[in-house]
């Protein structure tokens, strides 16, 4: 699934799980009728899980599948409610980006390690630097 516990996504959000521009989703809703997320106050689109499998499988049938619209259309309706049960996010990818974040903070790691190296310690001060107007040795 998309995200344990989340029950509803906005459309930037399912854009981004399933790789579609948001114009292409808002042209699916007008061609498959079972794709048609609800609205909240502010008008914007909320798409529950069983929304984002539905444009995921339409995605599959359009792009993998070379189906048309109409074709694609057919085929859902044939399928009725049987969605492919993939999980959206595999085990596999989730594996590659923590090697990809470990890697990231490796690197960050090292960047820290030389910054700490190049700049002077707080404590030492330039030799010219001037103490602030009307301020004395002692401070005051």
């Amino acid at each position: 699934m998309a995200r344990k516990g989340k029950l509803f996504y906005k459309i930037g959000e399912v854009c981004k799980i399933c790789d579609v521009p948001a114009h292409v989703l808002r042209y699916w809703e007008t061609e498959f009728p079972r794709l048609s997320p609800n609205k909240n106050r502010s008008g914007q689109r909320i798409f529950r899980e069983k929304d984002v499998q539905l444009v995921a499988e339409i995605k599959r049938l359009l792009y993998e599948e070379g189906y048309t619209i109409a074709g694609a259309r057919k085929q859902l309706l044939r399928n009725g409610a049987n969605l492919r049960k993939t999980p959206l996010f595999s085990k596999a990818g989730a594996d590659s980006s923590k090697k990809l974040l470990a890697q990231i903070r490796g690197e960050l790691q090292e960047l820290m390690t030389l910054l700490d190296q190049d700049l002077p310690s707080a404590n030492s001060q330039p030799a010219n630097r001037k103490q602030p107007a009307g301020r004395g040795e002692n401070g005051r």
